[in-house]
C-alpha cells in the first residue's frame, strides 16, 4: 500500500470532511446480469491473486457495453487519472489504490453498487465527496469508491417555501445549497461549516461545526429527514419518526451505516448583512468566560468563534493575523505587560437588515460588547453581505491555490475538550507546546451539549459545555518528509498529553488504527455502534478507510 506523509493547514477553516449517509425505504428485488458479475468478478479474483493494482489492465474507461452489463445509469471509471484522485485526500498523508471509481446517476445507482460489492467475498465501497477528509478515512483500498459529487441528483436542491426546508442531494456542497437558498429564496440553513465547499452527506456523517453551534446544534441537529443507502444495498427515508434508528445512526456515523443521498435541510429567513467583529484578549479565563457568557445568553450575538494566536509580529501566526482588513493594523503598545507567549481572539458577528438603520445595529452591537472585558483599542470590526461572510473561507482558499499551499498536506488535529480540563489544557497546550503556533490558525470555542441529540452516533465530553479545538496546520507546498513529520509528531504529543493529565476529550473527525483505540473513543456508546453496524452493514463493506471494522469481520 503506498504510503505518503505530507501536510498544511489555511487560514479560518474549520472542516468537516467527507463521507455518507442517505435514506428511503424502497425494499425492492435487485438483480445483476452476469456478464457483470463475470467481468469484475474476473477482476477482482486476478486483483486478489496479484496483490498488485498496477498489474490490472486500465483502460480509461469502461464503453457503454459494460455500463449497461452493470446495469447503472452513471458510469465507471478504472482509468489511473480517476482512481488517482480517488485514492488521495486534503490531509495529503495518505494514498491508496482504489479498483475503480462510480459516479452514479442517482441513488438508485448507489444502491446498485452496493449489493453487487456484497455479492464479493473481498470487495469494499467509500462514498467520496469533495475529498476533504485528512486521513484517508473516504478511501477504499482495493474497493469501489462512489464519486458522491458527480451524482446527478446533486442538480436537485427543492425549496419549499411554506415549510421552511430544502430538500438536497448528498454529494451537493453547501456552498451550492446557500447560493441557491439565499440568491432565489432568500432562505439559508440554520447551521454551517466554516469552509462550504464540503459535501452534505460529508459533514452530516461527522457534525458539521462552526460558529452558529451554539444556537442550532450541529448540522447533524439541523436535518429532519435522510435518503440513506445502507450496507445492505436498502434505499431508506428515515427521519425522527420513521426508521429513527438508522437515521440517528448515520447521523455523526462515520459513513459506517450507510451513504447519504439525500438530506432534508431546515431553512430559516437570511439576513441581508453582517456586521464582523474580532476583540483579543491576553488572558485565556476571561477570554473563556465572555466566550460562554455569549454562549449560554439568550441575547447574543448570531456567531461565536474564537482562535489562539501567538504574541509576535509573525504574519501568519501573530498579531497580524487578527485583523479584518487591510486598512486595519495591530498595535502591540495596547497589550499588558503581562502577556504571554500566546494571546487570544474572540470572534463574533451579527446578522442584520438592509432596513435596519446603522444606529440600530451598532446599538446591538454596543450592548452585547459592552458586556465583554476584552482588551481596549484592539477591537476590529467591518460589514459584508451575507453571503461573502459565509464564503469568507473561499477566498482564502483561492489564494491558497494560487500559490501551490491548498495541495500541499494537512496533518491537521480537530478535537472536542471538556470545558472542565481546558484552563490546564491551555497552560499545557497552548502556552508551551504550541507557544510558537502551527503556522496556521489555532480555533478554540465552547459548544453546547444540550443542542446535540444524544442518539446521535457522535460523542462528546462530559458537561454541558466543551470546547472545539482545531489545528489548521500549513506549510509551503513542497514540505520535506521530516517536516510533516515532526507535525504529525506534534499532534500525537498533544494526544498523548491529554491522555497523560486525564483531559476528558473526543478527536472530532476521528481516526484510530486499532479497535483498542476506537472502543476507548465511544465508550459506553461502542456497544450501541457495534449493533448498529452489525444491523445496517453486517459484512462491513462501508467505508473501510475509518479502520474501524474488516470486511466480513463478525459483529
Amino acid at each position: 500500500m503506498g504510503h505518503r506523509i505530507f501536510l498544511f493547514a489555511c487560514t479560518i477553516a474549520l472542516i468537516a470532511s467527507s463521507s455518507l449517509v442517505s435514506a428511503e425505504v424502497v425494499k425492492h428485488s435487485f438483480h445483476i446480469p452476469n456478464s457483470a458479475k463475470e467481468m469484475l468478478a474476473c477482476l477482482v479474483e486476478r486483483f486478489v491473486a496479484e496483490n498488485d493494482t498496477d498489474s490490472i489492465p486500465e483502460p480509461e474507461k469502461t464503453n457503454d457495453g459494460a455500463l449497461k452489463d452493470l446495469d447503472i445509469e452513471g458510469s465507471i471509471d478504472y482509468g489511473p487519472a480517476a482512481t488517482g484522485l480517488a485514492g488521495k485526500d486534503f490531509g495529503g498523508m495518505y494514498a491508496v489504490k482504489p479498483l475503480a471509481v462510480i459516479r452514479p446517476a442517482g441513488a438508485d445507482d448507489v444502491a446498485r453498487v452496493i449489493r453487487y460489492v456484497l455479492q464479493s467475498p473481498t470487495l469494499t465501497v467509500a462514498a467520496r465527496g469533495n475529498g476533504h477528509s485528512i486521513n484517508g478515512q473516504a478511501m477504499a483500498h482495493n474497493g469501489l469508491i462512489i464519486d458522491m459529487k458527480s451524482m446527478g441528483d446533486n442538480n436537485r436542491i427543492d425549496v419549499n417555501v411554506t415549510s421552511m426546508y430544502a430538500d438536497v442531494g448528498g454529494g451537493a456542497l453547501w456552498a451550492d445549497v446557500l447560493k441557491r437558498c439565499v440568491s432565489d429564496y432568500g432562505l439559508a440553513p440554520k447551521s454551517w461549516t466554516d469552509y462550504l465547499d464540503l459535501t452534505v452527506g460529508g459533514t452530516l456523517s461527522n457534525a458539521g461545526v462552526s460558529g452558529q453551534a451554539f444556537r442550532y446544534g450541529p448540522q447533524t441537529s439541523t436535518v429532519t429527514e435522510l435518503e440513506v443507502v445502507t450496507g445492505n444495498g436498502e434505499k431508506t427515508v428515515c427521519s425522527n419518526s420513521q426508521n429513527s434508528e438508522l437515521f440517528f445512526s448515520v447521523l455523526g456515523g462515520l459513513g459506517q451505516f450507510g451513504i447519504i443521498t439525500r438530506a432534508r435541510v431546515l431553512l430559516q429567513p437570511a439576513p441581508d448583512m453582517v456586521r464582523w467583529i474580532r476583540v483579543v484578549y491576553s488572558e485565556f479565563d476571561e477570554f473563556t468566560r465572555d466566550a460562554e457568557l455569549l454562549v449560554m445568553s439568550q441575547e447574543s450575538f448570531n456567531y461565536v468563534e474564537g482562535f489562539v494566536f501567538v504574541n509576535s509580529s509573525n504574519p501568519v501566526n501573530g498579531w497580524p493575523s487578527v485583523p479584518l482588513d487591510s486598512n486595519q493594523s495591530f498595535d502591540p503598545t495596547h497589550l499588558p505587560k503581562s502577556a504571554g507567549p500566546v494571546l487570544y481572539c474572540l470572534e463574533v458577528a451579527l446578522h442584520y437588515s438592509n432596513h435596519d438603520k446603522p444606529s440600530t445595529v451598532n446599538t446591538v452591537v454596543e450592548k452585547l460588547l459592552g458586556k465583554l472585558k476584552f482588551i481596549e483599542n484592539l477591537r476590529f470590526e467591518i460589514d459584508l453581505n451575507y453571503m461573502n461572510f459565509l464564503l469568507r473561507v473561499k477566498h482564502v482558499e483561492q489564494a491558497a491555490r494560487a500559490t501551490g499551499i491548498w495541495d500541499a498536506p494537512h496533518p491537521w488535529l480537530n478535537m472536542f475538550v471538556s470545558k472542565r480540563d481546558m484552563s490546564a489544557f491551555n497552560r499545557i497546550v497552548f502556552q508551551n507546546i504550541l507557544k510558537d503556533g502551527v503556522n496556521g490558525p489555532i480555533l478554540t470555542y465552547p459548544l453546547l451539549h444540550s443542542k446535540w441529540d444524544n442518539r446521535s452516533s457522535v460523542v462528546l465530553p462530559q458537561g454541558e459545555i466543551f470546547y472545539l479545538v482545531a489545528l489548521l496546520r500549513f506549510s509551503h507546498p513542497h514540505p520535506k518528509e521530516f517536516e510533516i513529520k515532526q507535525m504529525v509528531a506534534q499532534n500525537q504529543k498533544i494526544i498523548q498529553t491529554c491522555n497523560d493529565n486525564g483531559f476528558d476529550f473526543k478527536l472530532y473527525l476521528p481516526h484510530y488504527k486499532s479497535t483498542v483505540e476506537w472502543k476507548k473513543h465511544f465508550e459506553d456508546q461502542w456497544g450501541r455502534f457495534v449493533e448498529r453496524k452489525s444491523k445496517f452493514d453486517p459484512k462491513a463493506i462501508l467505508a473501510p478507510g475509518q479502520n474501524l471494522f474488516t470486511r466480513n469481520h463478525q459483529l
